[in-house]
């Protein structure tokens, strides 16, 4: 299992990842590349179809991932301010 540092270290770095002008462009181009492929195949195309429904799912699963790992950054952040301040109110 991971230590909380490690958590909060991988945290701060998807948070820097999804703040990242570049990383959002490079994002949102992939994901407008793959619907405009999706659109432009026919629908007797289903394996093209769903290769670009996976591409489209695997895309979203990066960001989701990311922000899975900030959102247990800022847990951890606050569980630690919780007990911090527990802590100074005896």
């Amino acid at each position: 299992m991971q230590s909380e540092d490690n958590l909060v270290s991988q945290g701060d770095e998807a948070d820097a990842l999804l703040k990242n002008e570049t990383f959002n462009s490079v994002i949102n181009n992939l994901v407008e590349d793959t619907f405009s492929q999706f659109c432009n195949s026919k629908a007797g195309e289903p394996s093209e179809r769903e290769q670009t429904y996976f591409h489209y799912r695997a895309l979203v699963g990066i960001v989701h991932t990311l922000q899975e790992r900030v959102a247990v950054r800022d847990g951890i952040m606050s569980k630690r301010e919780s007990e911090l301040s527990d802590n100074n109110g005896e």
